[in-house]
């Protein structure tokens, strides 16, 4: 069964079962209802019969039969055709039905006919005190009342009231018909009903089956775009589109990177490729051109690890365990940043003072994205140019910032230097220069740490990226971490 179907059916399902308490309820709910009235009917007719059917003074069985019979005769005519009964003590029977208790015989019956219903309707003279209920031929179910009277503290008589339960029957009998009339239409109705609001229920969700049937087929271009009340369905198709967005993004991204990282692995490919077939070309080769193959070689091989491994590092960002924090004493490890990076540019380096405390951080990763950012400013710098290293320690943090006198970042391109294989020089060409991973890097270290990274214009002229991470515990006063200067 489809889903429009089980909804309906278990729609339909709940109303019966709701129908059917309801109809039990009510059926019920008449019935007692109506006995009810019946016994309290009865009450009032046993105890006026006892008032008005039994002498005052003291009498023999003649004089209460007697006052029975007048008390009996005395009584208007009832559609209802209530039974009253007086069985005296030590004399006969007083009653306003002879022929219920065959005490008058029926012309049109035989007389077996009327021994048998004889026999039934004398339950009625044996029945217990109190309620009780008989069935009596021809009849049905009899509710009787029955009751000593006393004089003077002694029994006289029984006196007894019934009445028929056919109105109660009949009653129950017209709330079952009604019932099963007015339910049968209900329950048609709302089966239609329920099929129609159960289709309109799971329309967005056959429309996200078809649109998820097309995404696993390939395409990620179908989207719901629904409106309306933002229910449910709404949110979960809200959630669908973004997610296929995200999903969409993620694979071109992933397109690109592969594009770019298959370009990045040709280039050094082909110059290997390209020197060593000059190199065969040559039966006997000079040592000369031997040691600049084994040099051109070698470089591009160096290219190409470094590739590797930047792609490989990148790869393990998203791994859970990408970094290992642990204490780090800060003036320490900026000291033997900037002894470390010193000699490798000719640049003038300026690192100003550091706070004095621990950083909670994988030392080896933050040193990583740290001399990302240096060389990065090398190599948009010149012979003698300025590169400032500043770091502070705001709210727990630390920020890390790096200045540099070169040409800057164009406000346009700012928010595209992290991306993987971005280059601010377009016109540059894959030869020179990194490969676009070093920055990418640096986000990745930061984002793993739970810190940020952005890029402003810097007051040297240049530009000024900022690694801010957090877990910062400040200790002593800041001091400068080493000497100003080239």
């Amino acid at each position: 069964m489809s889903l429009r179907w089980r909804l309906a059916a278990a729609i339909a399902a709940i109303l019966i079962l709701a129908v059917g308490i309801t109809f039990v309820a009510i059926y019920r709910g008449t019935g007692a209802q109506l006995r009810g009235q019946i016994d309290r009917a009865l009450r009032a007719d046993v105890t006026a019969f006892v008032n008005g059917g039994v002498p005052r003074s003291a009498a023999g069985p003649r004089a209460v039969e007697a006052a029975g019979r007048r008390y009996v005769t005395a009584q208007p005519f009832q559609a209802s055709a209530r039974l009253l009964v007086e069985r005296v003590t030590g004399g006969g029977i007083v009653t306003n039905q002879p022929e219920v208790l065959g005490l008058a015989r029926d012309p049109d019956e035989s007389a077996a006919r009327q021994r048998a219903e004889n026999r039934q309707t004398r339950k009625l003279l044996v029945a217990p005190l109190g309620y009780s209920t008989v069935d009596v031929v021809d009849v049905g179910d009899v509710r009787l009342l029955t009751r000593v009277a006393r004089l003077h503290g002694r029994p006289v008589a029984v006196v007894g009231a019934g009445e028929p339960l056919e109105s109660a029957e009949r009653a129950q009998q017209s709330v079952a018909h009604t019932f099963a009339i007015a339910g049968s239409l209900t329950l048609v109705a709302a089966l239609v009903a329920s099929l129609l609001v159960a289709g309109r229920l799971s329309r967005p969700l056959r429309e996200m089956s078809a649109v998820a049937a097309r995404v696993d087929a390939g395409d990620l271009s179908p989207r719901f775009r629904s409106s309306g009340a933002r229910d449910e369905v709404r949110i979960l198709a809200d959630a669908f589109d973004h997610m296929l967005d995200r999903l969409e993004d993620a694979f071109s991204r992933q397109r690109t990177f592969v594009s770019d990282a298959s370009h990045e692995l040709r280039t050094p490919l082909t110059v290997i490729r390209g020197q060593l077939e000059i190199l065969a070309r040559d039966p006997h080769p000079s040592p000369d051109d031997v040691r600049r193959v084994e040099r051109l070689v070698r470089t591009e091989l160096a290219r190409m690890q470094r590739l590797v491994d930047d792609l490989l590092l990148l790869a393990q960002a998203d791994e859970r365990d990408f970094v290992h924090p642990r204490d780090i004493q800060l003036p320490q490890f900026v000291r033997e940043l900037e002894e470390g990076i010193r000699p490798t540019a000719d640049r003038r380096f300026e690192f100003g003072e550091v706070p004095d405390g621990v950083l909670r951080a994988d030392p080896d990763r933050v040193a990583q994205a740290l001399r990302n950012l240096l060389l990065n400013a090398v190599e948009h710098t010149g012979a003698g140019d300025r590169l400032s290293v500043t770091v502070e320690a705001p709210d727990g943090q630390v920020a890390f910032a790096v200045d540099d006198s070169g040409p800057g970042i164009p406000p346009d391109q700012r928010e595209r230097i992290f991306d993987r294989f971005h280059r601010t020089d377009v016109a540059r060409n894959r030869s020179g220069g990194g490969a676009g991973l070093g920055l990418a890097i640096v986000q990745a270290v930061a984002e793993a740490h739970g810190g940020a990274v952005a890029v402003a214009e810097s007051d040297l002229g240049g530009a000024r990226i900022v690694l801010t991470l957090p877990g910062f515990s400040s200790g002593r006063r800041a001091r400068p971490a080493g000497p100003a200067g080239a």
